[in-house]
């Protein structure tokens, strides 16, 4: 499946099918995440899962799926698309032959390039997603939001402020409907900055150490590693990529849940400004363990099912 010699569709192809088992293993432990980061009320993984479940049952952790499950599959596919036509354009370019082994400045160059294209589309899934992931059957945000607001000598537990409302978002196409009906189209890239800062190394630390890991694990020079020995280079490159970019990640997730009309956050510095200020250090590394332990299954999954695929495609 190709086009001309150096572009081929196949690679986006495999990169969508990718995408989806992907987001069907990982999310339940993106949700846990992402509470961890931009809420207040979990004392650590296991107790914000403990409480997610008593909340919500099983089905919590799946909340706001569908979304991501229809549109990161475009995701991966414009991402490992990109990346692997960008590499044999940058082979053909240095070297005058697409299929010309990248060295390490081409992976970096073509890594680097694919997350900074990356966020033009990622920034609006992951914003609806974390509003969606956000809701509970009470409105936390609201809670946290009041209890913050009455005054220190009240002494008034949180677990008193009582307040139940309806669901903000109906799904996602209501969530973004009223992203854009009270923010406007730049609602929708809100925390796209700090997307970026989280995407361009995080995807150098995703694509190079698989491929370092990769040629690592080859039996020889000339054929390709194991399918295992790919689910392994691949979980391990995603653990260490999630990993390092957890403290951006931060700073995204929560500018992200940051919705109108009592927004914290006037941008970036102001969130790691205020962050650090009223949480610590340490708050810019929340949910780096589920990070690592949710990045490893996901990534193995992408890139072994990324792999086969092209297998498949170019076997025909």
């Amino acid at each position: 499946m190709q086009t001309s010699k150096n572009f081929r569709l196949d690679d986006f192809i495999a990169g969508w099918i990718g995408g989806a088992s992907s987001v069907v293993v990982g999310h339940p432990l993106d949700t846990v995440k992402t509470r961890l980061q931009a809420g207040k009320d979990y004392k650590s993984p296991l107790h914000c899962i403990l409480a997610i479940y008593r909340q919500e049952t099983a089905m919590g952790f799946f909340k706001g799926m569908s979304f991501p499950l229809a549109s990161i599959t475009v995701y991966n596919s414009v991402v490992f698309g990109f990346f692997s036509n960008t590499q044999r354009l940058i082979s053909k370019y240095r070297y005058g032959d697409g299929r010309h082994p990248c060295g390490m400045l081409d992976l970096t160059v073509a890594s680097m390039l694919t997350g900074l294209v990356s966020v033009g589309l990622g920034a609006p899934v992951d914003l609806v997603k974390i509003r969606l992931q956000m809701q509970t059957q009470t409105d936390l945000a609201e809670n946290v939001h009041l209890a913050g607001n009455v005054s220190s000598c009240t002494n008034i537990p949180l677990r008193s402020v009582d307040i139940h409302s309806q669901r903000l978002y109906r799904g996602p196409i209501h969530c973004i409907i009223s992203i854009l009906q009270t923010e406007g189209l730049q609602g929708l890239y809100r925390g796209a900055g700090a997307m970026i800062l989280r995407d361009v190394p995080g995807y150098m630390l995703y694509f190079i150490p698989y491929t370092i890991f990769c040629d690592l694990l080859k039996p020889d020079a000339t054929s390709s590693p194991h399918p295992c020995f790919i689910g392994l280079a691949g979980g391990l490159a995603g653990s260490i990529s999630w990993v390092t970019a957890t403290p951006a990640d931060v700073v995204k997730s929560r500018m992200q849940a940051d919705a109108q009309p009592q927004r914290k956050y006037r941008g970036i510095l102001h969130c790691i400004i205020l962050s650090y200020k009223t949480e610590g250090a340490q708050v810019f590394f929340r949910g780096a363990s589920v990070n690592a332990i949710r990045g490893f299954p996901m990534s193995a999954t992408m890139f072994l099912t990324y792999e086969l695929s092209l297998q498949f495609f170019r076997g025909l």
